[in-house]
């Protein structure tokens, strides 16, 4: 699907980390956009910006973990705008811990914002989309939706679970005019991995190294214009690990071991939790 100047897109976590720079790319292509994020610091500042850019843009405050928010956002925007050409499913929540030391709320607000709201808001959207016969729903997942790092169980699952999503959505909806792309990327100096640096000041592992936000952005657009199923982005090439893990799942999680995933988050979750003892 070719962006152009006019479209509708919108865009889920837009004040977050990487929300910021996808917000810009897309005013830049000519797109107005309904900014949605929660709890919405920065979001008016955000629209500012993107509107020098010579668009329309709306902001919202919406929390995605409530049924009765989703539906907000997407009737807003309709109200705003008409229809929706693109929607971007990049909101997202995490938290790292030993699992059985997390509140099951905890647990159930990071399905919920990170693949209920996706799946949910992909649903809304669908209908009118079909009747257009053109339509755009890109999803970001991770790549702990591809190999889970230990500490990360309801953040991977919830990220593994977009990818399934994505994979079977393309399936169904092929030769409809409605498509889906999913972005994997690995750890990126921005949004979520720049605040575990900041509060725990640990960096990500050498042979995992971080990607610039700027690379997933082109990523982004490049899915959507191409159509691509899946990108993963890291500095480094991952397939051929992921390859190796799915042919020889033993040896693929001792090598796995050997980059640092594990033993990085699991130096964050002790961070967190001594800062939470101490607070």
């Amino acid at each position: 699907m070719k962006i152009s100047s006019g479209q509708i897109v919108l865009l889920t976590g837009a004040s977050g980390g990487l929300g910021t720079y996808m917000a810009r790319a897309f005013a830049a292509r000519g797109t107005n956009l309904m900014l949605v994020a929660y709890p919405g610091i920065g979001l008016e500042d955000l629209r500012r910006d993107v509107e020098k850019m010579g668009v329309k843009a709306v902001c919202l405050a919406a929390d995605l973990r409530e049924p009765e928010q989703r539906s907000l956002v997407v009737e807003r925007t309709l109200k705003e705008f008409g229809r929706i050409d693109i929607l971007v499913n990049n909101a997202g929540v995490e938290y790292t811990s030993v699992y059985g030391d997390l509140p099951v709320q905890t647990v159930e607000d990071i399905l919920n914002v990170n693949l209920r709201a996706p799946m949910v808001l992909t649903h809304m959207v669908l209908p009118d989309m079909l009747k257009r016969k053109s339509g755009f729903i890109l999803n970001m997942s991770s790549l702990a939706g591809k190999s889970p790092p230990a500490y990360q169980e309801p953040y991977g699952a919830s990220k593994a679970g977009l990818i399934a999503f994505t994979s079977a959505f393309r399936a169904t909806y092929r030769g409809s005019g409605v498509s889906a792309s999913v972005i994997c990327p690995g750890f990126v100096e921005a949004g979520i991995y720049t605040r575990l640096k900041e509060t725990t000041g640990y960096s990500a592992p050498p042979l995992l190294g971080t990607s610039q936000p700027e690379k997933v952005v082109r990523a982004v657009m490049r899915a959507i214009e191409k159509d691509y199923p899946e990108i993963i982005i890291s500095k480094y090439p991952f397939r051929p690990l992921l390859a190796f893990i799915a042919l020889f799942p033993a040896a693929g999680e001792w090598l796995l071991r050997q980059t640092g995933a594990h033993a990085f988050f699991g130096r964050v979750a002790a961070a967190q939790a001594k800062n939470k003892s101490a607070a």
